[in-house]
Formats: C-alpha cells, sequence, structure tokens
C-alpha cells in the first residue's frame, strides 16, 4: 500500500507544472525577458516620469525669458482723504467742502505686455535644467541596467530551478527502478528485504526532493513575472535552456578594452558627469545675478470716470536692474555650488576606480566559473560511469544496493554540481555585462 502511494506521488509530479497551468502560457525567451524589462519593468516606468519632469523644470526655467502677456479689467468705486496727500487743497467753489473726495466710480480695462531683453542669469538657469536633465535621463539608463540585471538573473534562476527538477525527477525515476528491481530479486529469492527497505527510503528521499524542487520552479517563475511587471500568476514557457550558452554580449577580451567600453557606457558614470556638469553650471547661474539685467515692458488700454468718458491710455517702460549687494547671499550659494562641485569630482574619481574594480572582479569570477563548469563536466562523466557499473553489479547479484545507492547519491551531487557550475558562469557573465555598462545588449 506505501509503494503504490509513493508510486503515485511521483506520477502526480511527474506531470510538468504547464500542463495543469492556465491555457495558453506566455513564450519567453532570455532575450524576449530581457527585452522585455529593459522598455516595460516598473521602475523604468517611474524613471520615465522622472524625465518628463525633469523636461517641465526645463520649461519652467526658460518662461522668465519668453515673452508675457495678459488683459485686465476693472472697476473702483471709492472716497479718498484729500489730506492724506499732504498737500492742503482749498476749497473750490462748486465741489464739496471737507476733506472727503468722492465716492466716485473709475473704469480701466488694459492689455499688458512683458518681455526680458537681457538676463544671463535666466540664460544660464535654462543651462542647468537643461544639465539636470541630462543627469536624470543618465539615470534612467542605470534603471535600465538595473531591471535588465534583474530580468537576466531571474530568468536564469528560473532556467536553474526547472533544471533541478528535471534532476530530481530523473532521480526519482531510478529510485523507482531500484525499488523494482530490489523486489524483483526479492520475489525470485536473490535478494534480501533490506535490499527493497533501502531502495523504498531512497525513493521517499528522491519524492521529497521533488517536492521542494516544484515549489522552487513555481516561487522563480513568480519573481520573473513580477521583475517584468506581470501578474504572479501569469503562466509563461521559458523557450530557452541553462544548457545553452547564456547568455551572450559582444564584449572585448582584453582588460583595457573593456574598462574603456565600461568608462564610456556606464550610465551611473555619466550620471555623475552630468550633475557635476550641473552644478558648475549652476554655479555659473549664481556668477551671472551680478550682471545687469533688462525688460521691457508696455501696457495698452482706456481708463475714466464712466464707462462712456473713457479714453485710451498707453504705457512703454525700459527697465535697467543692475544688482550691487543682496547681503551676501550669492557668495553663499556659491559656496554651496562649489562644495558640491568638488564632492562630485570626489565621486567620479571614486566611480572610475570603482569602475576598474567592477571589471576586474566580474573577469577573475567569470573564470572561476569557466573552469568550475568544465572540472564539473567531468565529474558527472565519471560519477554517471560509476553509477552504470554499479547497477551492472547489483543486477548481476555480485552486490548489494548500498553500491547502487551510493553511486545514486554521487550521481547526484555531480548533476547538481553540473548545475551550479552552468548556473554560476550564465550569472558570471550578466555581471561581467553590467560591470562595462551593457547589460541592455544581453541577448
Amino acid at each position: 500500500m506505501r509503494k503504490r502511494s509513493v508510486l503515485a506521488l511521483v506520477i502526480a509530479l511527474v506531470v510538468p507544472v504547464g500542463l495543469r497551468a492556465q491555457d495558453g502560457p506566455l513564450s519567453l525567451s532570455f532575450a524576449a525577458a530581457v527585452s522585455r524589462a529593459a522598455g516595460a519593468a516598473p521602475v523604468l516606468t517611474l524613471a520615465g516620469l522622472q524625465t518628463e519632469e525633469a523636461r517641465a523644470r526645463v520649461r519652467e526655467a526658460r518662461a522668465p525669458l519668453l515673452p508675457g502677456f495678459s488683459a485686465t479689467g476693472s472697476w473702483v468705486n471709492q472716497t479718498l482723504n484729500k489730506d492724506a496727500f499732504g498737500v492742503q487743497f482749498p476749497n473750490l467753489p462748486g465741489f464739496p467742502s471737507g476733506r472727503r473726495i468722492g465716492p466716485f466710480d473709475l473704469f480701466d480695462a488694459r492689455l499688458r505686455v512683458t518681455q526680458t531683453l537681457f538676463d544671463y542669469a535666466g540664460i544660464m538657469r535654462v543651462r542647468v535644467a537643461r544639465s539636470q536633465l541630462a543627469s536624470v535621463q543618465a539615470d534612467s539608463g542605470l534603471a535600465a541596467e538595473s531591471a535588465v540585471q534583474a530580468a537576466a538573473l531571474a530568468y536564469l534562476r528560473a532556467l536553474r530551478a526547472r533544471a533541478i527538477v528535471a534532476a530530481r525527477l530523473a532521480d526519482s525515476a531510478l529510485a523507482a527502478e531500484l525499488v523494482r528491481l530490489a523486489q524483483a530479486q526479492l520475489d525470485a529469492e536473490v535478494g534480501t528485504a533490506i535490499d527493497v527497505t533501502r531502495a523504498r527510503t531512497q525513493l521517499v528521499t528522491a519524492v521529497g526532493g521533488l517536492v521542494l524542487a516544484k515549489n522552487l520552479e513555481a516561487r522563480t517563475r513568480i519573481d520573473l513575472a513580477r521583475v517584468m511587471g506581470l501578474e504572479p500568476d501569469t503562466p509563461l514557457a521559458l523557450t530557452d535552456t541553462l544548457a545553452a550558452a547564456l547568455p551572450l554580449a559582444e564584449l572585448p577580451a582584453t582588460r583595457d578594452s573593456l574598462i574603456a567600453l565600461a568608462l564610456e557606457h556606464r550610465p551611473d558614470l555619466v550620471a555623475e558627469q552630468a550633475r557635476g556638469f550641473a552644478a558648475r553650471r549652476a554655479g555659473s547661474a549664481i556668477s551671472a545675478e551680478r550682471l545687469p539685467r533688462v525688460d521691457l515692458s508696455a501696457n495698452y488700454g482706456a481708463n475714466g470716470l464712466s464707462f462712456g468718458d473713457a479714453i485710451a491710455t498707453r504705457l512703454i517702460a525700459l527697465q535697467v536692474t543692475i544688482p550691487i549687494l543682496d547681503g551676501f547671499r550669492r557668495e553663499s550659494r556659491q559656496a554651496q555650488q562649489q562644495a558640491g562641485v568638488r564632492a562630485s569630482d570626489v565621486r567620479m574619481a571614486e566611480l572610475r576606480r570603482q569602475v576598474a574594480a567592477d571589471v576586474d572582479a566580474a573577469r577573475l569570477d567569470l573564470s572561476s566559473a569557466e573552469q568550475q563548469q568544465a572540472i564539473a563536466v567531468d565529474g558527472l562523466q565519471l560519477a554517471q560511469q560509476e553509477l552504470d557499473q554499479s547497477r551492472e553489479r547489483f543486477k548481476a547479484g555480485v552486490a548489494g544496493n548500498i553500491e547502487v545507492i551510493n553511486a545514486q547519491l554521487s550521481f547526484v551531487r555531480a548533476r547538481d554540481a553540473d548545475i551550479d557550475a552552468r548556473f554560476g558562469a550564465a550569472v558570471a557573465r550578466v555581471a561581467l555585462a553590467r560591470a562595462v555598462g551593457v547589460a541592455r545588449l544581453l541577448h
């Protein structure tokens, strides 16, 4: 009874998850996952909104340099105290005596136009806003690189989990075969009951490993869907395998070429350069505030004591403003900007060193992973030979199944090591592309 229940569980677990999921799973290759993450990840949507916000700040900074136009209309009914003007007006015949004038009405309708003719500080503020936009756009590139790296790693983890499930399925099938062989030998009175018990114990262990592997695979698919901005329950059909040489990226082989490429493409370096440039321009804009500013304003309209007797009036004014002293606020702001520029220079130097360190570390990891992968292949081949030979000896009755079980455990470890080595090499290639700043070119 116990044997049938265990075998039934094995059969249930052998049925692929995709066959029990929703119809029409999303077919997804590694290249498609990377491409989707580079264009539709939630973090990129937020980065795009920040870019739009920075563009709006550029338009806001440009607004004071553009013409202004307004229209006003007013009606006022008021009284005045003539003595409040500081002049003693005589009482004229025919006019009310006393200090109060009015009440009287005043109508006014007017069009106003203003235009800045020269404001170098305003021009520099526009340039500062544009530099800040470039910095935000570079930050968007950094977000894209991070999103691609997250999607690539999630895809590779899902492939690794699927490979582990396949390995546990093979382990379960081998353990079930060992149970049948041990039972057949016991029935033929050439085997022992302890061999059957050992085989069943191995089968139960394999089934437990398969349950854990299935759970891990389901969780990695959830993580992959979320990284790409999909619903967690979206069924995915991964079209690539961990056995393939994933991922691929056209990168130079030498260290100097990789570092030169990284210094050119690393988005965090580009973003810091843009921030430093914006800080320098902001300092120039503050210095430009000491220069004269020239504004032109004009208005045209009609006003009068009543609507019927209103007459046309106009005003044209040219105003020159020369800043002289503002309590040394400009000097304080200038000092802040200069400190910010120096801090940016320090960060740039540190980022350059970090770029070189990241490239060196990624190259070391990739070299080590490739060597481990070659070793794992040899180990898997030897473990397979050991398992085949022990099975033949058990079938021939010259050895007990303990030898097969030990060989099977060695084969399981070798196969897991091979999966981990392939996964480690793929992760190292992703890390190298990310260190260079070209993760978006992975395929």
